[in-house]
């Protein structure tokens, strides 16, 4: 059953005990080796336009990583892809066997699909751990307009400076 709106509470919960159970005390998180610890085939490979696929069948499930994009775009992509994974169904395809697979909607693209949101929150969860940001002492007195300090925690984290802007944005607005 797919969820009406997103499970933020749960997601959270649901990172920091993934990262617990992996012994993940700092940035950056080894996100890739969190998927492959879980049974998952991590493949990079040419996927035109498309930045990830999650594949799941008899065999395991697989996270397809477009290959032409940047390191940090990969990694979110991995964490967005696991976060199909650990939250979502997936919908049933056959073609020669069956697999499960997520499809990208009108919907999705326009940030409206609740599995989209959900596995995007995932992604920067595991990525940019509240906690993690919160023991960094440059995020005290950080404004999201100074560039270069949104960047250097980007690059601590190994995320786009975008993503850390985000995910920055999330947790100062919550402290307000």
């Amino acid at each position: 059953m797919k969820a009406s709106r997103p499970r933020f509470s749960f997601i959270i919960r649901l990172t920091e005990r993934l990262l617990a159970d992996h012994a993940v005390t700092a940035p950056p998180v080894p996100v890739e080796s969190i998927a492959k610890a879980m049974g998952c085939r991590v493949v990079f490979g040419s996927l035109q336009d498309v930045s990830g696929i999650l594949v799941r069948s008899a065999e395991g499930a697989t996270i397809g990583v477009n290959e032409r994009q940047p390191p940090v775009r990969r990694r979110f992509t991995i964490a967005h892809e696991l976060g199909h994974l650990l939250l979502h169904q997936g919908n049933q395809i056959t073609y020669d066997h069956e697999f499960r697979v997520n499809l990208r909607s009108v919907e999705s693209s326009e940030g409206q699909d609740v599995e989209e949101i959900e596995a995007n929150f995932f992604a920067a969860s595991i990525l940019m751990p509240d906690a993690f940001l919160e023991a960094d002492p440059r995020t005290a007195f950080i404004h999201l307009d100074d560039d270069a300090a949104v960047s250097a925690l980007a690059r601590t984290f190994k995320v786009s400076q975008q993503a850390m802007t985000l995910r920055l944005a999330r947790l100062l607005g919550r402290k307000a």
